[in-house]
């Protein structure tokens, strides 16, 4: 065993390596610079993908639609109860009511027809035949919501029309293109 002794030093002599040349470490401020690039970076990337998901939530602000296109609406869509006199009148009496107060800010719907017709007698916001028209149209309204009168159907088109007129003969002036798009609010598949 012992003559094998010199050839196994002699293999473990060969596989001793030499020394590797130091290596050189990075200088911190080289390194640091480093890192606070990628930060700017990856900053940089976070806030566009924040601004392009809070652009793509901006809610678009709806058209604003007239009172008297939407008392006009409403008075269209009313037209189809018109086999039932009391939801019918109601419908036709809350119209013109909801009208008033868009229109005027005129608190409408919260009063009785007496108080309505009480405080609209000391304003200017309608002429004289407008006020008188109104107030029969309302006190013909309550007749068939609060004391049960079932009129026919030409006597709800007559509500149905006088309702319409006060919207009409009420609506501001507006110039033609304007009520153009207004018409394409109400009816947009004509």
């Amino acid at each position: 065993m012992l003559t094998n002794l010199p050839s196994a030093l002699a293999t473990n002599a060969n596989d001793i390596r030499d020394i590797r040349p130091p290596v050189e470490i990075a200088n911190w401020l080289v390194l640091a610079l480093w890192i606070l690039g990628g930060l700017i970076i990856a900053g940089a990337i976070i806030a566009f993908v924040v601004y392009q998901v809070a652009r793509s939530k901006q809610v678009v602000p709806a058209p604003i639609i007239p009172p008297h296109v939407r008392a006009k609406q409403k008075l269209q869509e009313a037209l189809a109860l018109i086999s039932q006199p009391k939801p019918f009148v109601i419908a036709v009496s809350d119209a013109a009511r909801h009208y008033l107060e868009e229109r005027f800010e005129f608190r409408a719907p919260e009063r009785t027809t007496e108080e309505f017709l009480h405080e609209l007698k000391r304003t200017n916001l309608l002429m004289e035949q407008q006020k008188e028209s109104l107030g029969e149209f309302l006190q013909q309204c309550d007749l068939v919501k609060f004391a049960k009168y079932e009129p026919g159907e030409p006597e709800m088109r007559e509500l149905h029309g006088a309702a319409l007129r006060l919207v009409e003969e009420t609506e501001p002036v507006e110039p033609a293109q304007n009520a153009e798009q207004a018409s394409e609010l109400v009816n947009p598949q004509s």
